[in-house]
């Protein structure tokens, strides 16, 4: 009766946040996340006709709902660290983010030159290494954003954020990635991580990050 509780009080509060005004979607999703997240642990608790159990599940349940859903398998940190290898002294960063996504950011020097979506063949070859663990990953989901500098106006940048974005999907696909598993956007210059005022900042602003995610397998 207790664990039966706990489950509808920590849902209730997940879906209150979610229908909190002004939120947003990131927030609103890790709210959902996090209800269904307590509903599964708390299941698998209740499931033993342990109360204890269903407490801890849905704590531990909640927390990985916020996650997002995404798993870090031993899988995703075999690919991290093949990155981590393959990307040495050519300037691209590779991290696990908080949502549990595998990140690759792309300086422009490292992929493309100035004004040109066309991929260099330094990136080409991290993209090739790249994509074999992706092959490998039917549960990979990958999200590719282009972003640009301040300099020139938003009629050249925006386009070519995404082109560039379009161009590396384009290249894993051609290395056998499934199109469906790969998203792209283009923010132009609107997310700087530096400052525009500079050109080591420009610089740093002139970049495509990669995210994957692994979803927990269906069924």
């Amino acid at each position: 009766m207790q664990s039966s509780k706990l489950v509808l009080s920590t849902v209730a509060i997940a879906v209150a946040l979610t229908g909190c005004a002004g939120m947003s979607d990131t927030q609103r999703n890790t709210g959902i996340g996090a209800g269904v997240g307590a509903l599964g642990g708390a299941a698998i608790g209740a499931a033993t006709g342990n109360s204890r159990s269903a407490a801890a599940g849905a704590a531990i349940g909640a927390g990985v709902g916020a996650l997002g859903g995404y798993l870090w398998s031993q899988r995703m940190e075999a690919q991290k660290r093949q990155m981590e290898q393959a990307t040495q002294g050519t300037g691209i960063q590779v991290s696990q983010t908080q949502n549990n996504e595998l990140k690759l950011a792309i300086p422009s020097d490292a992929g493309f030159d100035t004004g040109r979506a066309a991929i260099r063949p330094q990136l080409a070859g991290v993209l090739d290494q790249f994509s074999g663990g992706l092959r490998n990953n039917p549960n990979a989901e990958v999200r590719i954003i282009g972003h640009t500098d301040s300099t020139g106006s938003d009629a050249i940048n925006n386009p070519l954020s995404i082109e560039r974005a379009a161009a590396t999907r384009d290249y894993l696909v051609s290395r056998g990635v499934r199109t469906q598993a790969i998203q792209i956007d283009g923010r132009g210059s609107r997310e700087p991580i530096a400052n525009n005022n500079t050109e080591a900042g420009r610089a740093q602003n002139r970049r495509v990050e990669i995210y994957v995610g692994e979803r927990p397998p269906q069924g």
